[in-house]
């Protein structure tokens, strides 16, 4: 029996045992989110939106998040967006060839790194217990938890209807947090859940240069005194995995949305944007004026529009030197042996035949549960600002609803009704 055949009759078996504790409604109450009070954060933003959801530290991986739910004043029925996310490698190679880490499966954030938070680690936040998610059972504090601002959410001025009025308000996040150290580098795991639905996916990273990492002004800066002392550049390549369940319904698809120029209008030039459905397992780059969505083919908001996620990237630096680490985006069939995107081999669980993310797809599967492994990249080029300790920097990537709701979670009394075309031109019948 092949690799692929042993997984999937894993997978069947899985997902069976699965059906008889799930929840059985497809969008059940996240109160039926299968995990104990410690390991359950269940919070309300001052703007009313609730995300519920339940965490974990795993050995490698570090800060997990499992079942994620989110309600919001405007929407009190709690509905399921991920069914977990977490980091998936952390391969960290120096520009002179001879240094190189794979973090999380060599090393790991959790049993090797975790740290216990003290000081201004969770100033404002609450603190919560657990383990290094390895052999050892002693809690911890691990887990920051904290409610904080998020800047302006939205600004209007009404100039219609008898009176004027402005509409403001600022918006909040969910910040959960972990501290690792690995080496010299102190690695930040966070993921911000904003009161809009938005999931925000970050690494920081702070500590110390290493002071074993000094070479040459071909692939080092100068740190210290005159051009004495070169800090050898090197790379951050994060990978995270993303794994949906949205409405509690699963069986998403992928579209890819390109926008291209098609000519010229009266004025300028007209763009056209078309998109296509990802069918089969692949690796795929970012272009000009391009995006992906995970979209429910089943759940849809009030105005009847297919739910979904789109994967926002930021700033992020390809590192040549790996297959693994070239695409920015790459989606699998969902396996239960694919756990980490690189070095996937290091876990004696797995046939060898899967080490990176880019075996995973080989065979162009076709997409029924679709996994989303996003990478992020940072070329680090020391500066004499990195000591001591290092300035924080952050590499990571938002996940956007897109008509998750028919209208903003957050519009407030008054705007209630300015859904659609409100001028009354352009309706079609």
């Amino acid at each position: 029996m092949t690799y692929r055949k042993i997984a999937a009759a894993v997978a069947l078996l899985t997902s069976a045992v699965l059906s008889l504790t799930a929840p059985a409604a497809a969008q059940a109450a996240p109160a039926a989110t299968p995990c104990g009070a410690s390991a359950m954060v269940k919070e309300t933003l001052p703007n009313g939106t609730t995300w519920q959801l339940c965490w974990r530290i795993n050995d490698k991986a570090g800060l997990v998040l499992d079942h994620v739910f989110v309600a919001t004043k405007r929407y009190p029925e709690p509905v399921q967006v991920l069914d977990s996310i977490r980091l998936a490698q952390l391969n960290v190679p120096y520009d002179t060839g001879d240094t190189e880490y794979n973090d999380l499966t060599a090393i790991g954030l959790g049993s090797y790194g975790l740290e216990t938070l003290t000081g201004d680690d969770c100033k404002g936040g609450s603190i919560r217990l657990g383990s290094d998610g390895g052999s050892d059972p002693q809690q911890r504090k691990v887990l920051c938890v904290s409610a904080e601002p998020r800047g302006l959410a939205y600004r209007l001025h009404d100039y219609e209807g008898s009176e004027e009025k402005v509409y403001s308000q600022q918006g909040h996040d969910l910040v959960l947090r972990t501290v690792s150290k690995l080496g010299w580098y102190e690695y930040v795991t966070e993921y911000r859940l904003h009161d809009d639905g938005q999931i925000s996916a970050r690494l920081g990273a702070t500590g110390d240069l290493a002071p074993s990492e000094y070479s040459t002004a071909d692939n080092g800066w100068p740190i210290g005194k005159a051009a004495k002392d070169y800090s050898t550049m090197h790379y951050h390549n994060a990978f995270w995995r993303v794994d949906f369940n949205i409405a509690g319904k699963g069986g998403e698809k992928v579209e890819q949305f390109d926008t291209t120029t098609s000519g010229r209008g009266s004025m300028t030039a007209a763009l056209k944007t078309t998109h296509k459905t990802i069918a089969n397992e692949g690796t795929f780059s970012a272009a000009n004026q391009r995006f992906w969505r995970i979209v429910s083919p089943t759940s849809k908001n009030a105005d009847g529009h297919q739910r979904s996620y789109e994967l926002a990237r930021g700033a992020s630096d390809r590192y040549e030197g790996h297959p693994e680490t070239k695409p920015d985006v790459t989606f699998s069939q969902k396996n239960a042996c694919e756990k980490w995107a690189s070095d996937n081999a290091a876990d004696p669980e797995c046939p060898l035949d899967s080490v990176t993310v880019i075996d995973f797809v080989k065979n162009k599967e076709k997409l029924a549960d679709p996994v989303m492994w996003v990478r992020v990249g940072f070329h680090h080029v020391p500066r004499d600002e990195d000591q001591s300790p290092m300035p924080m920097h952050w590499q990571g990537f938002d996940l956007v609803p897109r008509d998750f709701t028919e209208m903003n979670p957050l519009t407030p009394a008054g705007r209630e009704g300015a859904n659609g075309n409100q001028s009354g031109e352009g309706s079609q019948g």
